[in-house]
């Protein structure tokens, strides 16, 4: 499998169990929907993707959420791998990312942790949003921190 955008597809094991062909054969369509990563390269090249990436780690880093450090880089990530189910007040669970779409992220430690208590943020982000969470171990007890539309 080939990426457009140089993600290594050959550990994905989403992928290899869904079929994907890569997003080079498929013209950026990996999953049968089109990959905002794919589109932007396809559309501007690899040099303005890189841009709007640093744009991007910038938004994020300017947020200065309090513990999180700051991040350098994003990757490009399957929905099945960051779509945490999140509590609601209401009692109920909900998903809030589609497993077949491709996201750019990135996870860190949260710079308060004990040794004890581990917890981790991860970031999600697309054209149209961005999504910082925080977890335990495996994603447990996740809990949205920011929200932000683009």
């Amino acid at each position: 499998m080939e990426s457009l955008c140089g993600a290594d597809c050959t550990n994905c094991g989403y992928g290899k169990n869904n079929n994907c062909k890569g997003c080079s054969k498929t013209d950026g369509c990996p999953f049968g929907r089109q990959c905002f990563i794919a589109k932007y390269i396809l559309t501007g090249g690899k040099e303005n993707y890189e841009l709007f990436k640093k744009q991007l780690v910038d938004e994020i880093n300017e947020l200065n959420i309090s513990g999180m450090p700051k991040i350098s880089d994003l990757i490009p990530l399957n929905g099945s791998f960051v779509n945490l189910s999140y509590p609601l007040p209401n009692g109920q669970n909900a998903e809030f990312l589609n497993n077949d779409d491709i996201y750019l992220g990135t996870q860190v430690e949260c710079e308060f942790n004990d040794g004890n208590l581990i917890r981790c943020f991860g970031v999600v982000v697309n054209m149209d949003f961005i999504l910082i969470s925080e977890y335990g171990p495996n994603g447990d007890n996740p809990e949205i921190i920011v929200y932000k539309k683009r």
